[in-house]
């Protein structure tokens, strides 16, 4: 079992930038890909950035690269995402999550997940 909390969300002017941290417990933290997603009002989870265990792989949606970055420090059982120069369609609540699979960009292949955290990005 892997308990997941995220915080850094809030309110954040277009242009804007936020970081998000997940922090784990539970089992052993480096054993998992990690993810990020987020779910703006009246749509569909989507996939936003991955991270593999150990490695440093990572791979992005392509609505977020160059904008966005993931990263993890397995020493902390945390994973963060560097949300630069944010837009108005970057408003969402974001989850992180945990994978047995290699850097997955599908919600079903992620095991666990936090509560979310909002971001909302204004004009």
């Amino acid at each position: 079992q892997v308990q997941l909390v995220e915080s850094g969300g809030g309110l954040v002017q277009a242009g804007g930038s936020l970081r998000l941290s997940c922090a784990a417990s539970g089992r052993t933290f480096s054993m998992y890909a990690m993810g990020w997603f987020r779910q703006a009002p009246g749509k569909e989870r989507e996939f936003v950035a991955t991270i593999s265990r150990s490695t440093g792989n990572t791979d992005y949606a392509g609505s977020v690269k160059g904008r966005f970055t993931i990263s993890r420090d397995n020493a902390k059982n945390t994973v963060y995402l560097q949300m630069n120069s944010l837009e108005l369609d970057d408003t969402a609540v974001y989850y992180c999550a945990a994978s047995g699979r290699w850097l997955s960009h599908s919600a079903t292949e992620y095991n666990y997940w936090g509560q979310g955290t909002q971001v909302t990005v204004s004009s």
